[in-house]
C-alpha cells in the first residue's frame, strides 16, 4: 500500500508498508506494463529517498519517499548495482548484497566490486570521502554486509569484532538432511596451496572454527539451516558443512553434487552489532531469498 503526498506530483509515492521495489511500482502504475517499469528502473528514473536506485528487489521501508523522473537524461549521483543501502551515518555504511557480485577486488580487478561502487557513491557526495573494508562476504553469498567510511571506525570495529559482533546468521541451504535438528561444528580450518580451506585435527598453522547450525525446513533432497558464526575464518560455513556431509547447494568447491538454485545456498541474513562510536546496538536484516524456502519444503 502507499499514498500519493497531499500536493505531491503524479509520480511521487509512500510506501505504507515494506515493500520490494519493482512490485512497489507495478502496483502504483497498473496501466504502466511491466517491460516498461523495468526499463524506467534501468534508466535511473527511479528515486528512493532521492537516491537513483535500479535494483528491482530493493528494500523499501514505510514512509520512504518514491520519485519517478520523467526526464530520461536525469544525472545520476552514482549507480548502484547489486547492492542496496539498508543504513547509512557518518561513520558506517550498511548494504545488502546481491549473489556474484565481489566484496573487494584486487588493484589489478577490472570487475565491479562493492568496495568500489560505494566509494564512487561517497565520494559523489564529496571528494574526500573513502570507504574502508571492514569484513567481507565471498563473492557468491548474498545479505548484509558492513563498510566504514572513516579509518578511526575500521579500525574500532577489526580490533573489536569478537566483543562488538552480537549476532550474525545466514541461512543455508545444504544438500541433503542433517540427522541431528541442532548441532555445533567445531574443527581447526587450514588453507592449502590452491587456497581451498580444509579441516584438520592439527592446530599447528591453522585456525579454530566453530559454527553452530539449526534446521528451519527441509525435505529429503535439500534442508535449509540456521547457522550462526562463533568464529568467523574464510569459507568457514562452507567448509563445516561439507565436513558433516552436507555440502551448500551449488558449492562445486566444497563437495555439492547439485546446483537446484543456480547460485551458491548461502545468504548474510543478520547482522547485529555495536555501534564504534555512540556503542547502540544496530541490527539489520536481509530476507531469505524466496527460492531457499520454496526448495527445502
Amino acid at each position: 500500500m502507499a499514498r500519493r503526498k497531499n500536493n505531491a506530483p503524479k509520480n511521487s509515492f509512500t510506501v505504507e508498508q515494506s515493500d520490494e521495489l519493482l512490485p512497489f511500482l507495478l502496483r502504483m502504475l497498473p496501466e504502466t506494463g511491466r517491460n516498461s517499469v523495468k526499463s524506467v528502473l534501468k534508466r535511473g528514473q527511479v528515486l528512493v529517498e532521492d537516491e537513483v536506485q535500479t535494483r528491482h528487489d530493493h528494500k523499501l521501508q514505510p514512509g520512504q519517499k518514491i520519485t519517478i523522473v520523467k526526464n530520461k537524461t536525469y544525472k545520476r549521483k552514482a549507480t548502484l548495482t547489486g547492492l542496496s543501502i539498508l543504513h547509512e551515518d557518518e561513520d558506517l555504511i550498511v548494504i545488502d548484497k546481491s549473489a556474484g557480485l565481489l566484496s573487494i577486488g584486487s588493484p589489478k580487478e577490472k570487475q565491479e566490486t562493492a568496495h568500489r561502487q560505494l566509494m564512487n557513491y561517497v565520494k559523489s557526495k564529496n571528494p574526500n570521502h573513502r570507504i574502508f573494508v571492514v569484513h567481507r562476504l565471498d563473492r557468491d553469498t548474498s545479505g548484509v554486509m558492513l563498510f566504514a567510511k572513516n579509518e578511526e571506525a575500521k579500525l574500532k570495529l577489526q580490533q573489536s569484532w569478537k566483543k562488538m559482533v552480537k549476532e550474525r546468521k545466514y541461512a543455508a541451504l545444504v544438500e541433503g538432511s542433517p540427522k541431528e535438528p541442532e548441532g555445533t561444528i567445531e574443527s581447526y580450518v587450514k588453507e592449502s596451496k590452491t587456497l581451498k580451506m580444509f579441516t584438520t585435527k592439527n592446530p599447528k598453522g591453522a585456525q579454530h572454527a566453530i559454527t553452530h547450525y539449526k534446521k528451519v525446513q527441509g525435505n529429503a533432497n535439500l534442508t535449509l539451516l540456521e547457522v550462526q558464526l562463533e568464529t568467523g575464518r574464510k569459507n568457514q560455513i562452507r567448509v563445516h558443512m561439507q565436513e558433516i556431509g552436507h555440502p551448500i547447494a551449488g558449492d562445486k568447491k566444497y563437495g555439492a553434487r547439485t546446483n537446484p538454485i543456480k547460485r551458491l545456498g548461502l545468504h548474510a541474513h543478520v547482522l547485529a552489532f555495536q555501534h564504534p562510536s555512540n556503542k547502540k546496538v544496530m541490527r539489520f536484516e536481509s530476507s531469505i531469498p524466496k527460492p531457499f524456502l520454496s526448495n527445502s519444503r
